[in-house]
């Protein structure tokens, strides 16, 4: 009980610390309210990453993952790209965050740090940073026209994936403990 009492404490102190300072930018800096809510998301985005990391229940692990997503989101629209924020709701928190949750209740397997070590160092090293760095510009409207048009096809089978993979996954969810595998 006094465990949960300190971590209580702590996150209300941690979120009086964010509250604080962006009301300090707000009243005293001179800042406006697109600061302060780039500064709220920024953090709470970065400690739910931390709790993702640092919890031990996988679950709630999950939940904090989404969380994070969230943050993201918020940030995407904040600087301008709603069309990625909204792509980051819908892609990440409603597909891959259930697909993953689903993942971690149905799998046991102790080995899912290791590969997730050796698929990250991958993708970092294979990621170009500098052509990551310029900042695309590109509207609903050409995003739309360039999906729908040149990339419809491969759009079309990733959908069918996904939805697969939802069947897929309701179907071993509801799989009885000891019936037929």
């Amino acid at each position: 009980m006094a465990r949960l009492i300190a971590q209580v404490l702590i996150a209300l102190i941690v979120i009086g610390t964010i509250l604080g300072i962006a009301t300090i930018m707000l009243l005293f800096l001179g800042q406006d309210w697109t600061d302060a809510l780039f500064w709220i998301l920024s953090a709470v985005m970065i400690i739910a990453a931390l709790l993702v990391v640092v919890m031990r229940d996988i679950i709630r692990c999950g939940l904090a993952m989404i969380v994070c997503f969230g943050s993201l989101a918020g940030i995407y629209v904040l600087m301008g790209a709603p069309l990625i924020g909204a792509a980051q709701v819908i892609v990440y928190i409603g597909a891959i965050s259930v697909l993953i949750l689903f993942a971690i209740m149905l799998t046991q397997t102790k080995d899912a740090p290791v590969i997730l070590a050796v698929v990250l160092a991958l993708a970092v090293t294979a990621t170009d940073w500098h052509a990551a760095a310029e900042r695309a510009t590109a509207g609903a409207n050409k995003v739309a026209a360039l999906l729908f048009d040149q990339y419809v096809l491969p759009f079309e089978i990733v959908s069918v994936l996904l939805l697969a993979a939802v069947v897929g996954g309701v179907f071993l969810a509801k799989r009885e403990p000891g019936g037929p595998s």
